[in-house]
C-alpha cells in the first residue's frame, strides 16, 4: 500500500504518518505569531528614544501589527480555502521571517512601522490557517486534542513575549526581539514543508473567487474599529465617535454586498448553523473578559498589595502559564466528553473565577488573587478547545479557512474590545483618571466593580451556550418524533 492519506466518508483527510510533526509547525506558527503580538511592547520606551519620537509615533509599532492582523484574518482564511492552504501558510510564515529581518534592519521609524504591518499580515495568515489545518489532518476524534495544543501555544507566546522581549533588549539590543522570528520561523517552515500533507487540487465552485469588494470592505471596517477601540489611550472623543461610526456604516455596506455578489467572502448561509454565531459570540464575551486580567490585574498587585515590579511580573505569569499547561488535558477532555459540555464547564469555571477576583483579593492578598485566576484561566483553557472544536469539527472543508478566520477576529476584537472597555470600566469604578497615582482602597474598589462586571459577561456567554444547544437538539427531536 502507498503510504499517504486516506479520506473517510465525510471528506476528512485520515491522520498521516507525520502528523505530529506537521502539528508542531503549525503549533510553531501560533506561538510566533502570539510571541509578536506582545514582545514590541516591551521595546517601546527604547524605540522612542533610537528614533526620537514620541510616544504617539512608536505606539504605531504595535498598531500596525494589530491593525493587519485583525482586518485581514478572515480574508486570508477564505484565501486559504480557494488557493490551498499549505501554500499559503507557506508564503505566510516567508513573509512573517522577511518582514521580521526588514524590522530589525529598519533604518527609520516609518519603515519599521511598514514592516510591523507586513508582519501582521503574515501572523494573520498563519493563525487562520494554522486552525484550519490542524482541524483538517487530525482525526475527527482528536480534534480537541489539536486544538488544546494549538492553544497552549498561543497562551505559551502572549506570556513568553513580554520576559523574553525584556532579556533580548537587555542582553542583545532592541533588533534582536525581531531577529529571533528568522530561526524559529525557518524551522516552522522545514517542518511545514516536509510532514505538512500537500493541498488538493482547488475546486473553484460556482466561478469562485477572490471577494475584491468584500474583502476590502470588511478590512476598511475591522481597521475602523480597532482604531476606534485604541486610540486616545482609554479615553473617548470625537475621533473614537467617527472611527466607530465608519466602521458600522461599513459593516452595513459588507452585509449588503455579501447578499449580492455571487461568490462572497463570508457565506452568511453559513451562520444557519446553529452553533456558528452563539461560538462567535461567546469567543468574543470570553476574550473580552480575559483582557481585564492584565489590564486591571498589575495595577491592583502593585498599588493596592504593594508589590515591587519583578513581584508583579512573577504573579501575572501565572495565568498563561496555567493556560499553556492546561491546553493539552482540555482538549482530551473535549474529545472524551464531548465538546458542548466542556465549553459550559469552562464558562462555569470563568464565571466562577471573575466573582471569586471581585471578593477575596482585598481579604486574602497575594493568595486570594492567584487562585481565582488559575480557576479563571484553566476555565478559559477549557473553554476554548471545547468551543473550536465545536466549530471547526463538522466545518465543511471548502469552508475551514474562513471559519478559522471567524474564530480567531472574534478573539481579536473580545481583546481589543476588553483592553478599552473593561480599562474604562475600571478606570470610573476608581474615581480617577490618572490611575498610577490612585490610592490603594481606589484600585481595589475599582477591581470589585470590574471582575463583577466581567462575571456578568460570562453569565451572558452561559445563557448563549444554553440556548445554542437547546436549539440543536430541536430539530433532531423533531426527526426522532416523526
Amino acid at each position: 500500500m502507498i503510504a499517504g492519506r486516506n479520506k473517510d466518508i465525510s471528506g476528512r483527510a485520515e491522520r498521516p504518518t507525520s502528523a505530529p510533526w506537521a502539528l508542531a509547525g503549525l503549533a510553531l506558527s501560533v506561538l510566533l505569531s502570539s510571541l509578536d503580538t506582545s514582545i514590541a511592547n516591551t521595546a517601546l520606551p527604547a524605540l522612542a528614544q533610537v528614533f526620537s519620537a514620541s510616544f504617539q509615533g512608536v505606539q504605531w509599532i504595535v498598531l500596525a501589527y494589530l491593525l493587519a492582523s485583525t482586518s485581514l484574518i478572515v480574508s486570508v482564511g477564505r484565501l486559504g480555502d480557494l488557493t490551498g492552504r499549505r501554500r499559503l501558510l507557506m508564503a505566510g510564515l516567508v513573509l512573517f521571517i522577511a518582514s521580521s529581518a526588514l524590522c530589525a534592519a529598519a533604518p527609520a521609524l516609518w519603515l519599521l512601522i511598514a514592516a510591523r504591518a507586513a508582519q501582521g499580515l503574515g501572523a494573520a495568515i498563519m493563525v487562520a490557517l494554522s486552525m484550519a489545518l490542524a482541524s483538517e489532518i487530525a482525526p475527527k476524534a482528536k480534534t480537541g486534542t489539536a486544538m488544546g495544543l494549538l492553544g497552549t501555544t498561543s497562551a505559551i507566546g502572549t506570556s513568553l513575549g513580554p520576559s523574553l522581549g525584556g532579556l533580548l533588549i537587555a542582553g542583545f539590543g532592541w533588533r534582536a526581539i525581531f531577529l529571533v522570528n528568522v530561526p524559529l520561523g525557518l524551522l516552522a517552515v522545514l517542518l511545514v514543508c516536509r510532514h505538512l500533507p500537500a493541498d488538493r487540487r482547488a475546486t473553484q465552485r460556482d466561478g469562485a473567487g477572490v471577494d475584491k469588494v468584500g474583502t476590502l470592505l470588511l478590512a476598511l471596517t475591522l481597521a475602523a474599529y480597532a482604531l476606534a477601540m485604541t486610540v486616545g489611550r482609554g479615553t473617548f472623543g470625537p475621533m473614537n465617535l467617527a472611527l466607530l461610526s465608519a466602521a458600522a456604516g461599513g459593516a452595513g455596506l459588507f452585509v449588503f454586498a455579501q447578499v449580492r455578489v455571487k461568490a462572497p467572502l463570508i457565506r452568511l448561509s453559513m451562520f444557519h448553523n446553529p452553533e456558528l454565531g452563539p461560538s462567535l459570540a461567546m469567543s468574543l464575551l470570553v476574550s473580552t473578559v480575559l483582557i481585564a486580567t492584565l489590564v486591571v490585574g498589575p495595577f491592583y498587585l502593585s498599588r493596592t498589595l504593594g508589590l515591587g515590579v519583578a513581584g508583579v511580573g512573577l504573579v501575572m505569569s501565572a495565568g498563561p502559564l496555567v493556560a499553556a499547561l492546561a491546553g493539552v488535558p482540555a482538549g482530551r477532555l473535549v474529545d472524551r466528553l464531548g465538546a458542548s459540555w466542556m465549553a459550559l464547564v469552562g464558562l462555569a469555571a470563568i464565571a466562577s473565577g471573575t466573582f471569586l477576583l471581585s471578593i477575596i483579593p482585598a481579604a486574602f492578598g497575594v493568595a486570594g488573587y492567584l487562585a481565582p485566576i488559575a480557576v479563571t484561566t484553566a476555565g478559559y483553557a477549557l473553554f476554548q478547545a471545547a468551543n473550536n472544536t465545536a466549530v471547526m469539527k463538522d466545518t465543511g472543508p471548502d469552508q475551514r479557512g474562513v471559519v478559522s478566520g471567524l474564530l480567531n477576529l472574534s478573539r481579536n476584537l473580545g481583546l481589543i474590545t476588553g483592553a478599552s472597555v473593561m480599562g474604562a470600566v475600571f478606570s470610573h469604578a476608581s474615581g480617577t483618571s490618572t490611575i498610577t497615582t490612585a490610592r490603594a482602597a481606589d484600585v481595589a474598589s475599582g477591581m470589585r466593580v470590574t471582575f463583577a462586571v466581567a462575571a456578568a459577561l460570562i453569565v451572558v456567554a452561559l445563557a448563549v451556550a444554553v440556548g445554542s444547544q437547546a436549539a440543536a437538539r430541536r430539530p433532531s427531536l423533531g426527526r426522532q418524533s416523526c
